[in-house]
């Protein structure tokens, strides 16, 4: 067999693999190469009620705030789970490296590429994490400075690289500001500025600024354009520093975004205490979908322990209604955010494979890094499913597949998960390790 055919043939594998799974695991079995340790008995006590969780100040982030809030990790037996604001990505990840052994966390809220880049073992962290839940689809937006305006920016970048080439042509820096490097913020930005021509690695500085500061540093001018989530968007506009170019979601229908993670070790020392906060963090999803809970939910992330910002900033984006600033109103927007609508709890690992394989576009990953392996090594779908099946979760809620199967970007490009290399062929703008 060649290695062309070979490759394609793992890639099958892969998926059929992890279909076969789901039955085992429904049918009480294990998933394949996962130790028994880290699986939990649906009647086991938590080994230990204590957990320490980082979050940003995001509202992708409210699972985690209602589950503390409305008792439902004291519900499930965790009744001693500190939720705790972090800085920034990074410190995010510093304190994931730590532990709570050592001062740092023991996980929560991430930017979905995360805990395979600290995984991966290419970097300069290494922590082993997995993936438990996913805790949102879409619900991002790029963002465009006032000075733009006139442009009225959408998804096409086509316009705003000519604006970009001739800011430049005058002797000023333009630049994009993103997250964290290879993280959800940094892909869509990346994404959406090569769809038109721009090249994020040459033609524009692209930049990383904790979520918290975007605003700030889009008013003293220190960027063109970011990419975030709320309520920092729907903020820029309010205090009228610049407008919404595109909701994520316009770029990739209810494309994947913010996971819980924990770290590995913590999982396979306390398999019951990692279900138990999955069930927490799932029915907290569930609680945040339902529109008679979005203002409640709105005030409960506008706290000051939480993410510390006017409730005017948050609450029609909560409710799904988007005032892009240029003239433009979507009620009820098709690409909303979603904590539990549309499967969004539960973590493809097809998607996985795609944040993956954005990393390699980017040159955070080698080109010839085994993504289907460390995909099988983080994602672990088989809580989920044990969680989703002592919860009584509707079978509608829950996916047959571990793969959504081919997604379509608004560009036209096609992620197949059977055959990402034809998708990096794809591409016209990409920069391999």
């Amino acid at each position: 067999m060649s290695n062309d055919s070979n490759n394609q043939w793992n890639r099958r594998k892969f998926l059929q693999g992890s279909t076969a799974a789901v039955g085992s695991v429904a049918a009480g079995g294990l998933l394949p190469g996962v130790m028994t340790s880290a699986f939990a008995s649906s009647n086991g006590k938590p080994e230990t009620q204590s957990a320490k969780l980082g979050f940003i100040a995001l509202t992708d982030a409210a699972p985690l705030f209602v589950a503390y809030e409305k008792g439902f990790f004291k519900k499930h037996g965790m009744d001693d789970v500190q939720v705790l604001k972090q800085s920034s990505w990074g410190a995010t990840r510093d304190n994931l490296d730590l532990g709570s052994q050592r001062g740092g966390i023991d996980g929560g809220h991430i930017l979905t590429p995360m805990p395979y880049l600290m995984s991966s073992g290419t970097r300069s962290s290494t922590t082993p994490m997995y993936i438990l839940a996913r805790l949102n689809l879409a619900g991002q937006c790029i963002s465009v400075g006032n000075e733009y305006k006139d442009l009225k920016v959408g998804t096409d970048t086509t316009e705003f690289a000519k604006a970009l080439a001739a800011k430049q042509a005058k002797g000023d820096a333009t630049r994009a500001a993103m997250t964290f490097p290879g993280g959800t913020h940094d892909l869509w930005i990346r994404y959406w500025m090569a769809a038109g021509g721009i090249d994020p690695n040459g033609d524009i500085a692209t930049i990383t600024v904790p979520p918290a500061q975007m605003v700030a540093n889009m008013r003293v001018g220190s960027m063109d354009t970011f990419c975030v989530c709320e309520p920092w968007n729907e903020q820029l506009i309010n205090q009228n520093i610049g407008y919404t170019a595109n909701t994520t979601g316009e770029l990739w229908h209810n494309h994947p975004e913010k996971a819980f993670t924990l770290r590995a070790d913590y999982v396979d020392a306390n398999p019951n205490a990692a279900k138990a906060l999955t069930m927490a963090i799932m029915e907290a999803q569930m609680y945040c979908e339902k529109p008679e809970n979005k203002e409640e939910v709105a005030r409960i992330c506008s706290k000051r322990r939480w993410i510390h910002a006017p409730y005017a900033d948050i609450i029609e984006r909560m409710k799904g209604n988007f005032d892009y600033g240029t003239g433009r109103v979507v009620e009820n927007h098709p690409d909303q955010m979603r904590y539990w609508n549309d499967h969004a709890s539960y973590p493809f690992k097809s998607h996985d494979l795609w944040f993956i394989t954005e990393n390699k576009r980017w040159g955070y990953l080698p080109r010839d890094f085994d993504g289907e392996a460390l995909v099988s090594q983080v994602n672990r779908e088989d809580i989920w499913r044990d969680a989703a099946a002592t919860l009584g979760i509707d079978a509608k809620d829950i996916p047959d597949s571990s793969s959504r199967g081919k997604e379509t970007f608004f560009d036209g490009k096609v992620f197949d998960p059977e055959d990402p290399d034809a998708y990096l062929d794809s591409l016209d703008i990409k920069h391999y390790a």
